[in-house]
């Protein structure tokens, strides 16, 4: 249906530090300046936006006969983009979000992926379509978090592909500008602007080929876009349990079966994790190559199991979107009961995650990547067990974060929700609060240590049953009942009380207390005001004509306007305290955001900002915001932001 991309082993990029944002961005320059028939077209692309994540930013400038707005309709996005690779141009078009490729699924699936084929070879469409794709950033739900790879992969002459490192992102993309056919390049927005470094020169990767991220014999994990940062993790949490070959798919149209078959040969065992839906899906279609292969099939000593967000759709509460995809526990307890569970030629089932526990007795059995349930009177409730404390997730963009202090010693008791230790980030300072009670174990870090999300930072010694020892145990259970050769029956009752054990089994927040918290005071919601510029703009250059240089900016004059109003509107100045009652003051803080290097964000309070005069006002505006961006952190109590981005 489509004809291979050509070899191509371009230096793309030199070494050094990138992300994906970057590397894309400077993909997209090189491109247009190899060939003036590259065009590029969506919306709000042209400079100053440059794209509504910055992918296309300064391009316009550079090139402004190449690199054009669209309107906001993606049929005509689409439509256009098959048109100019009819005639000859090389269209490399963005879609907003992926997930709203579907009012041009029409153009997609009729006209561009089916041009060479009805043609017999003499019309085709070289055209990319490129988009943010996925979750794990809060709040996108519906159009902003949707991962629809299967969808694109069922309809023959698209090429579909899906980088997770600034490398992959720049040479897939390459390779996606330089091939004959339509290809869709998915971007994982999560990992859009995680810096990576490169010690070797940036090439094209062909499409059709895998890589192994890691080396390992016990079993082949498999996984592409968002899940490889997730399955990492979950790699780095059994650390010597089990030896884990990942092998990042890369490329969904075409796909390495080769490598993965070689791989499962040695392990002999399986498991996918995919961010997509798991009706007809990728992950689903592996497992079926895989267990389709009798000589393969036969080698196999563990079912297949699949780690999948289920059938239903992502929620606006980060709780529900979380809940709902595949976490780094989901990951681990499926690599386990993989690893756990040894078969002979017995005829088995393929198994699938779909992020519930069952309650039923088979919920242990093979083929499911839940574990065991095991009841509490197995627990020796007398052993202390280590849990870990670790950097929650504590917004979008944030990727690392300061200790600023420890709040507990070893030895120190500890009672759930009792702060542990304090974090700081561009925006805030964070308590991390204890999901266990307990006594103070290790801490594996200090005051000053820079910390990543999801980074262990200590443990605490509770007499909870951790999930590595419920898997021994279920282990354990499970061998003791394969040396049986027969089983005597168990009393009604007996079956009774395992099922209230079941039913009382303790499952962990997709979130951490702190978070969930927070959210509870927080009521959704959205305002949007078209305001006139009219008057600030005449007040602006009234001031310029007076003052010169030395005008107050448009800024300081819109935040004035805003303190203004504030006053006549009391709802504005009210703020939600911790023990959730809601204050109304009568004098009031203003917060301003602002950018600092490196795209991140500070926040400057102007204290008692509705009894400042004009004059002072635009003083203490301007000193503020420079004391901020010098580094300076204010107590936020303000009951609004304000931000000109």
């Amino acid at each position: 249906m489509t004809k291979p991309p050509p070899r191509i082993d371009n230096e793309i990029l030199p070494p050094g530090k990138y992300r994906i944002g970057d590397t894309v961005n400077k993909t997209l320059r090189a491109g247009l300046q190899e060939d003036p028939r590259r065009i590029i077209f969506g919306e709000d692309i042209e400079d100053p936006k440059g794209g509504v994540f910055r992918l296309t930013q300064k391009l316009s400038t550079e090139f402004p006969k190449q690199v054009f707005n669209s309107p906001l309709a993606e049929s005509t996005i689409l439509g256009v983009a098959c048109g100019l690779a009819s005639y000859g141009k090389r269209p490399v078009f963005e879609l907003q979000f992926i997930d709203f490729i579907y009012p041009g699924f029409n153009q997609l699936v009729t006209n561009i992926s089916t041009l060479r084929w009805r043609s017999f070879g003499n019309w085709k469409c070289p055209a990319v379509i490129y988009a943010p794709y996925g979750a794990y950033l809060p709040g996108g739900s519906l159009w902003h978090s949707q991962a629809n790879e299967s969808a694109l992969a069922h309809y023959p002459g698209l090429s579909v592909v899906i980088p997770s490192t600034p490398e992959d992102a720049a040479g897939l993309l390459w390779t996606a500008m330089h091939s004959e056919d339509p290809v869709i390049f998915l971007i994982p927005k999560h990992l859009l602007w995680a810096e990576h470094e490169s010690a070797e020169p940036i090439r094209a990767v062909p499409f059709g080929q895998a890589y192994k991220r890691t080396i390992g014999s016990d079993v082949t994990l498999v996984a592409w876009g968002n899940t490889i940062e997730k399955s990492l993790e979950a790699i780095a949490e059994i650390e010597n349990d089990a030896t884990v070959e990942l092998i990042d798919l890369r490329s969904i149209v075409p796909w390495d079966y080769a490598t993965i078959e070689e791989s499962v040969r040695k392990t002999r065992r399986l498991v996918v994790v995919q961010e997509d839906t798991e009706n007809c899906s990728v992950g689903q279609m592996i497992i079926s190559h895989v267990t389709g292969k009798p000589d393969l099939w036969n080698e196999m000593i563990s079912p297949p199991i699949l780690v999948s967000k289920a059938n239903v759709m992502i929620g606006y509460n980060p709780i529900y979107e979380y809940a709902a995809l595949p976490d780094v526990q989901r990951i681990v307890a499926a690599i386990k009961k993989s690893v756990s569970t040894t078969h002979e030629r017995a005829p088995v089932t393929a198994g699938v995650d779909r992020g519930r526990v069952s309650a039923r007795a088979g919920a242990g059995m093979p083929g499911s990547a839940t574990p065991a349930i095991v009841p509490e009177s197995k627990i020796d409730m007398s052993k202390q067990r280590a849990q870990s404390i670790t950097v929650p997730i504590m917004g979008e963009g944030i990727r690392n974060a300061k200790i600023v202090s420890l709040l507990k010693k070893p030895g120190d008791a500890i009672a759930l929700d009792d702060p542990l230790c304090e974090v700081e980030t561009d925006k805030a300072v964070y308590p991390i609060e204890s999901s266990f009670a307990g006594v103070m174990g290790e801490w594996k870090t200090k005051v000053g240590d820079t910390v990543e999300i999801g980074q262990k930072l200590g443990s605490i010694l509770t007499g909870e049953a951790s999930l590595a020892d419920q898997f021994q145990t279920a282990a354990k259970e499970s061998g003791d009942r394969k040396k049986e050769t027969g089983e005597a029956a168990v009393p009604a009752a007996e079956l009774d009380d395992r099922g209230r054990h079941a039913r009382h089994h303790r499952i962990e927040p997709a979130l951490s207390p702190t978070i969930t918290r927070k959210l509870s005071r927080v009521i959704p919601a959205n305002l949007q005001i078209d305001a006139r510029w009219d008057a600030i703009r005449k007040a602006r250059d009234a001031a310029k004509k007076k003052n010169g240089k030395d005008a107050p900016s448009p800024s300081v004059m819109i935040a004035w306007a805003v303190v203004r109003a504030m006053e006549r509107h009391a709802p504005f100045r009210r703020l939600i305290l911790e023990d959730d009652q809601i204050v109304e003051n009568e004098d009031f803080d203003l917060g301003i955001a602002v950018a600092l290097e490196g795209d991140r964000l500070a926040t400057a309070v102007i204290t008692q900002a509705n009894k400042k005069r004009w004059s002072e006002f635009v003083k203490i505006y301007n000193e503020t915001v420079d004391a901020t961006r010098g580094g300076r952190v204010d107590a936020m109590n303000a009951p609004v932001v304000i931000t000109s981005l």
